[in-house]
């Protein structure tokens, strides 16, 4: 069956690819091997649009906005509502976690049985450029529908359904769709290195942006002089104008990037594709250790970032008070440790990657976690000496870096190793758990700071949530990434599913002619995609590798 005719189901819902295969929806990458302006475009400037207000809302703002805009006459000292409030604000981030996780689960699956000539996860993307700046807008919508001093009981449900539309169901699409990408995007060790670094470095930009910039732009279009429905209102503007944003950086990405892994499947017989269910994925991947290592990896890394980031704000606050009172405000100590922290982070960005094919992705992210443990002790013995704790952030933030920028460069090599032991990927499942323990990490450290918080914000609660959090899991994750050792089986992983699509397009019986698809890896030497020929030496003839392995 030619793929102009496939058709993708998942219950009742169907993408049509003749739909998809008109000229519109092409990717404008024609390059057979990643080029600067899909990784620039593609997976650095676009998803940092993208992801903007979902790093302003990890940098803390959300939280503010809640306590200090929304529900600041609720919460107000021996107020009626302030206990319910609290609980509310507690509650909520926690509670939500469970639909996150379907959403998130549901869109592995709408990716994974998704067939089309333009790839599985860019109809996605595309998709949630309408849904992610609706799903942000809304949040802060709220007071031009109900006030919650009048309508407290209203403006919960709606927050709370605002709240999930952007982290269960609008972030999910985006999120899952978007870290697909780099599995699917090539074989080269190599280029993939290059764009799992720079597309979790998207998200680190929006944070560092959010988190230097925001303070000021806040006091600067947030008067204090304002009323508190003029304050909610420019609340409401300034996401919309970041909505707006996030639209069109989702149209780009969907053109600057492309799915070569799955245009190798997608020139297979059809008769030779495998098609698993949902059963055979969670088989297949729960009985894998390095699957798992590298799903618990992410989460406990991006809880442990995500604590660190929320907390910081109140941190300035209780530590620096004076210095924040001298230098203009609440947001000037939190932008100079932004800053100090966004340089290590830009600098280790143009080392990790060839760091990591010198010494292995597994050796360079455990000496950067080490790095970081080093410096949270630094910061916690400075108290408020900002020299010191400015150390002790820099130390942190370059730690932190091997294993914010290649988690998912080390995923999609434990999903390339899956793929040799069981024949089939499992792209969709693998990244919407991904996604969902990265997103979840979230609410659930907004949750557990909010209950903390409702007590009263000392020094030993923020000195705990900015420094310690972070510092007691990274220690514990250097210890299990010593058992981590999947690139050792890269050569031979790739090898295998090299040899088994050349078997499918023997088996075919000339049905396929030469050339007409392209399949197999990329080798590092040439970075050039095979072709079905090449494919033909490449099975008779050993593989060319990097220093890790990489074929």
């Amino acid at each position: 069956m030619p793929l102009s005719d496939s058709r993708a189901w998942l219950g009742g819902f169907r993408l049509k690819n003749g739909f998809w295969s008109k000229t519109l929806f092409a990717s404008r990458i024609k390059s057979e091997k990643v080029r600067l302006g899909e990784v620039l475009f593609g997976y650095w400037l676009s998803p940092t649009l993208a992801l903007l207000a979902s790093g302003l809302f990890t940098s803390g703002f959300l939280n503010i906005y809640f306590t200090q805009y929304l529900f600041v006459e609720l919460l107000a000292e021996g107020g009626t509502w302030q206990t319910a409030v609290n609980v509310f604000l507690a509650v909520l981030p926690m509670a939500s976690c469970v639909p996150i996780v379907l959403g998130n689960l549901f869109v592995g699956q709408l990716i994974q049985h998704t067939y089309t000539s333009c790839g599985k996860s860019r109809p996605w993307i595309l998709a949630s450029g309408l849904v992610m700046p609706l799903a942000v807008v809304s949040i802060f919508a709220i007071p031009l529908v109900s006030d919650p001093a009048s309508n407290p009981v209203l403006t919960m449900v709606l927050t709370a359904l605002a709240y999930n539309l952007f982290f269960a169901v609008a972030y999910p699409l985006y999120y899952t769709a978007n870290s697909s990408l780099v599995p699917v995007s090539t074989r080269n060790g190599k280029q993939r290195g290059v764009l799992a670094s720079v597309s979790n470095m998207a998200l680190s930009t929006g944070i560092g942006i959010g988190g230097m910039l925001f303070p000021y732009v806040r006091k600067w279009l947030i008067p204090d002089t304002a009323t508190l429905f003029e304050q909610r209102l420019s609340w409401f503007w300034i996401f919309l104008v970041i909505g707006a944003m996030c639209f069109v950086a989702l149209v780009v990405q969907f053109y600057c990037t492309r799915e070569r892994v799955n245009e190798e499947i997608a020139g297979l017989p059809t008769e030779f594709v495998v098609k698993p269910t949902v059963h055979q994925q969670f088989s297949a991947v729960g009985h894998d250790g390095f699957w798992w290592m590298s799903i618990i990896f992410c989460a406990l890394f991006q809880f442990g970032c995500t604590m660190r980031n929320l907390s910081l704000p109140y941190y300035v606050n209780i530590f620096h008070g004076d210095f924040v009172e001298k230098l203009g405000g609440s947001g000037s100590m939190q932008s100079l440790y932004t800053f100090v922290g966004s340089i290590p982070m830009t600098i280790a960005a143009l080392l990790v990657v060839p760091l990591s094919m010198k010494m292995g992705k597994r050796p360079l992210v455990i000496v950067g976690l080490l790095i970081d443990v080093v410096g949270s002790t630094l910061c916690s013995l400075q108290g408020d000496n900002v020299v010191g704790v400015c150390v002790g952030v820099a130390l942190k933030n370059l730690g932190a870096a091997p294993g914010s920028y290649l988690m998912l460069a080390m995923l999609a090599d434990a999903l390339d190793h899956n793929e040799a032991r069981n024949g089939f990927r499992c792209d969709g499942l693998t990244m919407s758990i991904y996604a969902s323990v990265m997103i979840v990490s979230q609410p659930l450290a907004q949750g557990l700071f909010n209950a903390l918080s409702a007590a009263g914000i000392n020094q030993t609660m923020s000195n705990f949530c900015y420094i310690w959090v972070e510092g007691i899991l990274y220690a514990l994750l250097a210890v299990m990434m010593l058992f981590f050792t999947v690139e050792r089986h890269l050569e031979d992983d790739r090898k295998k599913v090299l040899s088994a699509e050349h078997a499918a397009l023997s088996a075919s019986n000339g049905d396929i002619s030469q050339g007409e698809v392209a399949v197999g890896s990329q080798s590092d030497a040439a970075d050039d995609i095979a072709t079905v020929e090449e494919c033909d030496n490449a099975a008779s003839e050993p593989t060319k590798t990097d220093e890790n392995g990489n074929s």
